[in-house]
């Protein structure tokens, strides 16, 4: 029997404070890039991040070993989650922060897709297929519609920056697709995230090295964000939302997934002076409105049951 119950004030509370966590690191990212390359920072939030699992899931009494046939599955989620952060680092490098938020989180409507063809419980309504509709078509009016004011060269920059953050967000959405339908859909949360993490930090430093991004200015700022990025982003963050994905119901959760682009955008203008073009708020607001429908599709569509069935009566 599903013992979650329904979302209450305490559990809108901590989804704000979350969306609003999460829309900032891309920010912060950005903010200080002239001092850390992202790909960098990520890696070493990465790794501090792990050791704080680690140290969570030995103090729980959770379970380390790699031969209760989670391996091969978290090494997949390793290597996808690295994959997107990747992608959303070199993005970075070309478009604003308010930007990569808004398609980074463009990944439910990738992962609604993915599950529909792998879960039959995961099948799409008609409302969810109206919402991934809507999205895509907002997505190209983002690519399409775009003012005239920039340089080709900078326009075709920014263009390829956001064409990242989709394929972020495709990866984000492959990554929630194996833990659905792998052993890692039984696992600890904790364990998950830590398969996460560790391949997250491999994988990018390797990468911030090779690519010539392993140069680091320790200024102030540096160190706040990167307590930021690893202590309240990938660690405590990542552990709330586990935990209010066990206590309450994930489709009365989803709903609130498009606050996070909008805390992104506001922190971008806000705190980095990102100019919000006419032509990409035209389209990122039925983004918006997509990823709202898919991700709480099935609630929406009881609550209008409901209605109608009170209508009825």
């Amino acid at each position: 029997m599903d013992t979650r119950k329904a979302v209450d004030g305490s559990a809108v509370l901590l989804m704000m404070v979350l969306c609003a966590t999460w829309g900032m690191q891309q920010v912060v990212l950005k903010a200080t890039a002239a001092d850390i390359a992202p790909v960098m920072q990520i890696a070493l939030r990465s790794g501090v991040a792990a050791l704080l699992v680690g140290l969570v899931m030995w103090w729980r009494g959770e379970s380390m070993s790699l031969r209760d046939g989670t391996l091969v599955p978290g090494i997949a989620v390793g290597v996808f989650f690295a994959t997107e952060f990747l992608l959303v680092a070199e993005g970075l490098r070309h478009t604003s922060a308010s930007h990569m938020v808004v398609f980074l989180y463009t990944a439910p409507i990738f992962a609604a897709l993915g599950l529909h063809w792998r879960i039959p419980a995961e099948r799409l309504s008609a409302l969810q297929w109206s919402g991934i509709a809507i999205a895509f078509a907002g997505i190209a009016m983002t690519f399409l519609g775009r003012g005239h004011g920039a340089g080709a060269a900078e326009q075709a920059s920014t263009l390829w920056g956001d064409f990242l953050g989709v394929l972020a967000a495709v990866s984000w959405a492959a990554t929630t697709v194996v833990v659905r339908c792998s052993s890692l859909a039984t696992a600890q949360p904790s364990k998950t995230l830590q398969y996460q993490l560790v391949m997250a930090f491999g994988v990018l430093l390797v990468a911030s090295w090779a690519s010539g991004q392993a140069h680091v200015n320790f200024t102030p700022q540096v160190w706040a964000s990167l307590a930021f990025h690893a202590v309240v982003v990938s660690f405590a963050s990542f552990l709330a939302w586990f935990w209010l994905l066990r206590h309450y119901l994930a489709s009365r959760l989803g709903v609130f997934s498009f606050m996070t682009p909008l805390f992104g955008m506001v922190f971008g203008a806000w705190l980095l002076d990102e100019p919000i073009e006419a032509g990409f708020l035209v389209g990122a607001i039925p983004v918006l409105i997509g990823i709202v429908l898919v991700s709480a599709g099935p609630w929406l569509g009881q609550a209008f049951k409901r209605q109608a069935s009170g209508n009825a009566a």
